[in-house]
């Protein structure tokens, strides 16, 4: 399968279109944003750690039967991925009163919550990605009621797997940002990636940051946080 054009230029990612029109090649930076790109670095080894982790995390996902737009890991740095039209919603899982949800509501963080919460977000940068709510969802025409709560229900499915996936790493999934997409056929499939870039890792014995927070709040050095996730998935593949 060949590279051809560049379809996309994100903050972490590029797309490029490839000699079948259903599968995109995917090459992962080394750049390191926040705060919506107002805080950008470029930080060496960063797309080649991430590129593996989501490679591994999706493998993993298809072990228990979820349905994702992964197909294989082409180097250090590339994946290739089924095309999909992405859904304009961050879909965000939370377990844990954690960053903006403790800032919304002036609680400390650390506090486990009672059931997972499944909140939305408008993905548009120019209006810093907005908290929206179904009704917001339908009024935007971006999904239907039923397509709604089919989100929800994969959001939580998700969480369920990659909670026991991370408790055997002895990391707590704090929470984590999802994005689907429809895919040829219509159906609703997960896209983007998983990674300490759009999950909030915490060890489980210490509380240790081991996720994008440590660059955010400069509270650590993030390739060193990302090696170590990265090799807490290698010791569980290799255990298997």
């Amino acid at each position: 399968m060949k590279r051809n054009g560049l379809i996309y230029a994100g903050k972490a990612k590029k797309l490029f279109l490839t000699d079948d029109e259903q599968v995109l090649w995917v090459e992962y930076l080394d750049q390191a944003t926040a705060l919506n790109g107002l805080k950008k670095d470029k930080v060496i080894g960063k797309g080649q750690l991430n590129n593996k982790i989501t490679s591994r995390i999706f493998d993993y996902l298809t072990e228990q039967g979820i349905d994702h737009h992964f197909i294989q890991q082409k180097s250090p740095t590339e994946q290739i991925i089924q095309r999909l039209q992405i859904i304009p919603l961050e879909v965000v899982v939370r377990n844990v009163v954690a960053g903006s949800f403790a800032k919304r509501f002036g609680l400390e963080e650390g506090q486990e919550l009672e059931q997972p919460i499944v909140e939305f977000y408008f993905k548009n940068d120019a209006l810093d990605d907005p908290f929206i709510n179904d009704e917001h969802v339908l009024f935007l025409e971006i999904a239907s009621k039923e397509e709604i709560a089919e989100l929800k229900q994969l959001a939580l499915e998700i969480n369920h797997v990659l909670r026991q996936l991370f408790d055997q790493l002895s990391i707590l999934l704090v929470d984590f940002k999802l994005e689907f997409g429809r895919n040829s056929q219509g159906k609703i499939t997960l896209g983007d990636e998983i990674s300490p870039d759009t999950c909030r890792l915490w060890d489980k014995e210490t509380s240790r940051h081991l996720d994008k927070d440590v660059y955010r709040r400069n509270i650590g050095e993030i390739v060193s946080v990302y090696e170590e996730v990265l090799d807490r998935l290698e010791q569980l593949k290799g255990g298997k």
